[in-house]
């Protein structure tokens, strides 16, 4: 009850307040009109006076009749232009605000035109800037795919070397596979609505297909994932973008368990109406300071100083998708104990 007649105080206050601020602008604007009106009155019986006319009660009611006047027109002027001092009181919400007409008179006529020039010429760099961004994002994926060619090679190439120079460069290549991966998959978000396909994933299955994707990591790391799911349970979601998401936390996981730990948990299990997935790591764990900030785009926090390889982009598209899916995205964690990320379908 307290509550809500605050907001009903406080909303009154700020109508109040807007009022208040289109008198004042009002009258800022007429403050030397009124100036000169007085200035002037007193003139005129300054002149009558040294001309001898010493009549008081005519000097009233001539003023009275001057003030009466001087009111009327500025209450006119005040009623007419009222529309036009309320937008100017009042910040636009939305840019198409701008090309509402709501009154006629010179002044408003004017602010109208050059608020629709202002827009005109600001809907015409946006598509300019708007363009040059699609070329680029473009030229990206071109890029990508275009690397994606040698990478292979070096793979192949790689195979027929011996020890330890196979492996060397094969988990060097690796890296450049998964960094182009990561630079794809964030080219495809601006464009997830023409690509994702929601329908019925077996949640162990997509873990399976994951793992088999970075045994090289886990054998490379020495950190080994041990996965607790039954082979019943199902969840909605897009599977090429839930493969990339729990990719990205396994990464992460890895990365940040390397010579701490050799156990990686991966759980699946029910709890009331909804289904969670846990990516559990025996690292070194996230700073509390740095755990509201993560998912942020190119934040690498404390750890990041840490670990040269953080970029701050995998785990920003991860919680993109996750938020365009509908499927929360939570994290626990304690430095030298490691962290929990969950995914809640």
């Amino acid at each position: 009850m307290q509550l809500k007649r605050f907001v009903v105080l406080d909303i009154d206050y700020i109508l109040r307040g807007r009022e208040d601020f289109k008198m004042k602008l009002f009258i800022r604007e007429h403050i030397l009109l009124i100036i000169v009106q007085f200035a002037q009155f007193c003139l005129v019986v300054l002149v009558f006076w040294l001309e001898g006319f010493r009549d008081g009660k005519l000097a009233i009611y001539s003023g009275f009749l001057g003030m009466m006047l001087l009111l009327a027109y500025l209450t006119y002027q005040y009623l007419s232009r009222r529309t036009f001092y309320k937008r100017l009181s009042k910040p636009l919400e939305a840019m198409d605000e701008a090309l509402v007409r709501e009154n006629h008179t010179p002044i408003y006529n004017a602010l109208h035109q050059l608020l629709k020039s202002y827009y005109t010429l600001y809907q015409n760099e946006l598509l300019k800037r708007s363009d040059k961004q699609e070329e680029q994002l473009i030229f990206i994926d071109l890029w990508v795919h275009q690397m994606k060619t040698p990478i292979s090679v070096i793979e192949l190439m790689a195979r027929d070397l011996d020890e330890p120079y196979s492996s060397s460069i094969r988990d060097e290549n690796e890296k450049l596979q998964n960094g182009l991966n990561t630079v794809l998959y964030m080219s495809r978000f601006r464009l997830i609505e023409q690509d994702f396909q929601v329908k019925r994933i077996n949640l162990s299955h997509i873990v399976q297909q994951v793992n088999q994707e970075n045994k090289r990591l886990f054998i490379r790391n020495r950190v080994y994932p041990k996965v607790e799911i039954s082979d019943e349970l199902t969840v909605e979601s897009d599977e090429k973008w839930l493969f990339f998401m729990i990719s990205q936390l396994v990464h992460n996981a890895v990365k940040y368990s390397t010579e701490r730990s050799n156990q990686l948990d991966i759980r699946g299990y029910k709890e009331r109406d909804r289904i969670l997935l846990e990516i559990v790591d025996y690292g070194v764990g996230i700073p509390k300071e740095d755990l509201k900030r993560i998912f942020n785009a190119f934040y690498t926090g404390a750890n990041g100083r840490l670990f040269k390889e953080s970029t701050g982009v995998g785990l920003y598209v991860t919680k993109e998708v996750a938020d365009y899916l509908g499927h929360e995205l939570e994290v626990e964690s304690k430095v030298g104990e490691g962290t929990t990320f969950r995914i809640i379908f």
